[in-house]
């Protein structure tokens, strides 16, 4: 009797520990930050403050034929697998995808909550710009501002605008070419 083999590779962690963390049950969705699983639970105030930036960006998003949503996102090389609160990403790319690449969306939202906004302050914003995500909006529920990252590179951000406390609108630059309305976060 033969032993089968596993579907991934045993001999490669990052592969493993993402195909495991895929396939956790106990929680709609885990994300892995820096090696370590972390469920996602968030509040009701916190989504609701995602469906308004949603609401926000959808004329925008759907004139550039794309699609909002909080899909898995890979960091090839490191054991990072995001599930952002909000991304932007052209539809062409996001039929019968798995996981989707941060330089693939044209924006990504994170929204804090008390749990984790220094995750989304710090160690998100540094990966997310490493691997290309063209805009990162924080939306910072305990500080009460919002902030856009932009250019990014290996070393971060190169431009920042904010942080804006709430009610301050944010111009999200092309392709959007929006003032998005934050009086309502």
């Amino acid at each position: 009797m033969s032993a089968q083999s596993p579907a991934y590779p045993t001999d490669d962690p990052e592969t493993a520990l993402k195909y495991a963390v895929q396939r956790i049950r106990g929680f709609d969705r885990v994300q892995v930050i820096e090696g370590l699983i972390e469920p996602l639970s968030p509040d009701w105030e916190h989504e609701g403050t995602v469906a308004k930036i949603r609401e926000h960006l959808a004329p925008v998003v759907n004139a550039l034929d794309c699609m909002t949503g909080s899909g898995d996102l890979d960091l090839p090389g490191t054991t990072n697998w995001f599930v952002p609160d909000l991304a932007v990403v052209p539809q062409d790319l996001a039929k019968g995808a798995g996981a989707l690449l941060p330089d693939q969306t044209l924006l990504v939202v994170e929204v804090t909550s008390d749990s984790n906004g220094d995750t989304d302050r710090v160690v998100k914003r540094r990966r997310y710009a490493e691997y290309g995500a063209p805009l990162y909006l924080l939306v910072d529920r305990q500080q009460r501002t919002c902030t856009l990252y932009s250019v990014p590179g290996s070393l971060g951000y190169t431009k920042v605008d904010g942080p804006h406390p709430f009610g301050t609108p944010l111009a999200l630059p092309e392709p959007f070419d929006l003032e998005l309305d934050t009086s309502t976060f």
